[in-house]
């Protein structure tokens, strides 16, 4: 078996993967990033959301390339549709800002990382890690169909949801099932909707998740659904509430699907652990994904970025102690906010339409740049007394 020898191993091309693979670059660290498709950024399994406000942390410079539409802000939809929140671009979160499209998007951050001088591989699946005296060591790589083994002082797992890595490293990051959101999502031409806006909607028709338009230009968007696993109860059924969905909306429903992609998200607090001994995860890999959106490039952007500059530091004392470094960053930036939005994500799961419409009414007309907890429960007591009690813990 041939034999490479590297500073430090990334393996998963996506955006986590190629953020560490070319900040560790940058720091004259010898890096190999590996992707086990033949190109990069395909096939897409994402909504393409991002905001700006994260790209400058990480030196991204936004590129006309990669940007389908450029967004205003974001409305969320009542059960009944007759309550709509609205929020600008800034209020919104990491998804709303550009949609994107991923493939060039990705290629773009890929191109980044061979700049600084990463060495990228595709189509080199990692079939198995290198552990010895308890330090992963490097993997082997079915590289065009040839075993090869690499051997890295520091392996970078960013091979996303998924992650086999993570597991064959011995780290904790299994799910619940009701902290997995099944997905489906259609790219539709010839639809009519409001293009400088993301749209979602909450409630029955997309349970324990939401339902998604994100505008792509051109009469084209991403029309998606997730549902949470443990709501689900036969095979079919998330795509059988996205066409119940589009079949009631003419403006979509005189469309046509010009592509499908389904995949999964995690909607987890953050694991316990994401570094060991000569090992750290990033992005959707160390379950970064926001659980009340879904998002994560953003996540993944600025986890890949501490886990490269993590790197550089621990190159010649790969330990866990040493690694730590990346997990503190990591839990001073989301863990708190992680495990508000899960819970937020949980309690939302467990309102009626009727509660939710009566709670998006009283939201719909408080002036949202004022909006607070306490001017919302007064604002909800004073016109459903009865529904504080079930959703104070929410607010």
């Amino acid at each position: 078996m041939k034999s490479y020898e590297y500073d430090v191993l990334v393996i998963g091309a996506g955006p986590g993967g190629s953020m560490a693979a070319r900040y560790a670059a940058r720091h004259g660290l010898k890096v190999l990033l590996v992707e086990k498709r033949p190109e990069i950024g395909v096939p897409v399994r994402c909504a393409e959301g991002i905001s700006r406000a994260w790209m400058e942390e990480v030196e991204i410079e936004p590129q006309e390339k990669w940007i389908d539409a450029e967004i205003d802000g974001a409305k969320i939809y009542s059960p009944d549709e007759r309550s709509v929140v609205k929020l600008s671009a800034e209020q919104a979160g990491n998804e709303v800002g550009f949609v994107l499209n991923r493939e060039y998007f990705d290629k773009y951050l890929a191109s980044l990382a061979a700049k600084e001088g990463a060495d990228i591989w595709l189509k080199s699946p990692a079939i198995a890690i290198i552990k010895e005296d308890g330090y992963v060591r490097g993997a082997i790589i079915r590289k065009f169909g040839e075993k090869v083994e690499v051997r890295a002082k520091i392996v970078i797992a960013a091979d996303g949801f998924e992650s086999q890595v993570a597991r064959w490293a011995g780290l904790n990051t299994v799910l619940r099932e009701r902290d997995v959101v099944s997905c489906v999502q259609y790219r539709m031409t010839n639809i009519d909707i409001e293009e400088n806006f993301t749209h979602f909607y909450i409630g029955s028709c997309a349970p324990g998740g939401y339902l998604w338009i994100f505008p792509k230009g051109r009469k084209e968007a991403n029309v998606g659904i997730g549902v949470a696993l443990n709501k689900l109860r036969e095979p079919g059924e998330v795509k059988r509430y996205l066409d119940a969905f589009i079949d009631a909306h003419p403006n979509l429903k005189k469309g046509s699907i010009i592509q499908i992609v389904t995949g999964a998200v995690s909607t987890c607090p953050l694991p316990k652990r994401i570094v060991d001994n000569g090992i750290m995860l990033v992005g959707d890999a160390a379950r970064l994904i926001d659980p009340i959106t879904g998002g994560g490039i953003a996540n993944a952007c600025i986890s890949g970025k501490y886990a490269g500059e993590v790197a550089a530091k621990c190159v010649d004392n790969p330990s866990k102690e040493c690694l730590e470094e990346y997990q503190e960053m990591v839990k001073k930036r989301w863990e708190r906010k992680h495990l508000r939005n899960w819970f937020v994500k949980e309690k939302l799961a467990s309102l009626s339409d009727d509660t939710l419409n009566k709670l998006m009414e009283v939201i719909s007309q408080e002036d949202i740049k004022k909006i607070s907890v306490r001017g919302i429960l007064e604002a909800v007591q004073k016109r459903y007394p009865e529904l504080i009690e079930e959703f104070e813990d929410l607010l």
